[in-house]
């Protein structure tokens, strides 16, 4: 493996928006910095971004290659390449599969994978009718015909708040998950019908017109919020003893999102809290602007 003497002031590992957010900040402080991303992450699935103050409309896949033209215009390095490990002695080293770099400080922001459920017909409609972020793309559901499929409580959860919020006409489609006694009251008073199957394939010609199951049935909608769960792309953190929830899921950080490993920063998906582009855009300023004021410091 080869090893890069140089030592940056900080590696930047993934250029999701928290990460762009911290290398164009850092950049602009003149900052040594590597930002190392090995693309197609979750934001460049996104077919519409319309939250994303200053602007009306942009795709994830927009979004992330204005990000990274501008990290480069302000003198950032971009590595296209994966990052396998991350070890701290007097300085963290970032291992990729033919390399290793160092750095006085790391950003990880590589985000998180969605749990997909296997169905035909899913690139058609993915961000284009079906959706996994209530939170991002809820509001493109308003007044449709709308399906909430999950297999847990939490789809349970998601069905009652979106027919508060944006329509009617909400159908929930449960998988390996029974309705529990308690919600099934509400779910009635709601007037939310309610299915139990294995979807299987999506279908529709100009739009999204429904969903297979894998007993034949089908259930006609026009968008689809899914909540099936998902992971986190951390495994390149699991040598380092980090604090995380109670769950030992997410890494938990401080005010200014460094973790419980100094110099370590997190943004993004990988840490609790809500996981939107403008929200880890902006956890990557706060990150860079403390780690710029202890390079001062130093």
């Amino acid at each position: 493996m080869k090893s890069d003497p140089f030592v940056y002031d900080c590696l930047v590992i993934g250029a999701g928006p928290g990460g762009l957010q911290a290398a164009i900040h850092l950049g602009r402080y003149n900052r040594r910095v590597l930002l190392i991303d090995k693309g197609a992450g979750r934001t460049t699935h996104a077919a519409h971004i319309v939250n994303y103050l200053g602007l009306v409309a942009v795709s994830g896949r927009e979004l992330i290659a204005t990000g990274l033209e501008q990290v480069k215009e302000f003198g950032v390095e971009v590595l296209k390449d994966t990052v396998t490990r991350v070890e701290k002695d007097d300085v963290f080293t970032v291992h990729t599969p033919d390399r290793s770099f160092q750095g006085r400080y790391v950003i990880a922001s590589a985000g998180a994978v969605d749990n997909l459920p296997r169905l035909r017909n899913l690139g058609r409609f993915f961000g284009r009718g079906f959706y996994t972020c209530v939170d991002c793309d809820g509001y493109l559901t308003t007044g449709t015909k709308l399906l909430v499929m999950g297999n847990s409580l939490n789809a349970v959860r998601l069905a009652l708040g979106m027919k508060q919020m944006y329509t009617d006409d909400l159908t929930l489609l449960l998988t390996d998950f029974a309705l529990p006694l308690d919600y099934q009251e509400a779910v009635r008073e709601d007037e939310i019908a309610v299915y139990s199957g294995e979807p299987v394939a999506l279908f529709g010609e100009t739009g999204l017109e429904g969903v297979q199951l894998a007993d034949g049935r089908t259930l006609p909608c026009e968008s689809i919020m899914a909540t099936f769960g998902w992971r986190l792309n951390d495994s390149f953190l699991a040598e380092l003893p980090l604090d995380r929830d109670h769950e030992r899921f997410k890494i938990l950080t401080g005010s200014s999102n460094e973790s419980s490993l100094p110099g370590l920063y997190v943004v993004g998906a990988l840490k609790p809290g809500h996981s939107q582009a403008i929200i880890a855009a902006g956890q990557g300023a706060v990150a860079a602007i403390d780690i710029n004021q202890k390079l001062l410091e130093l």
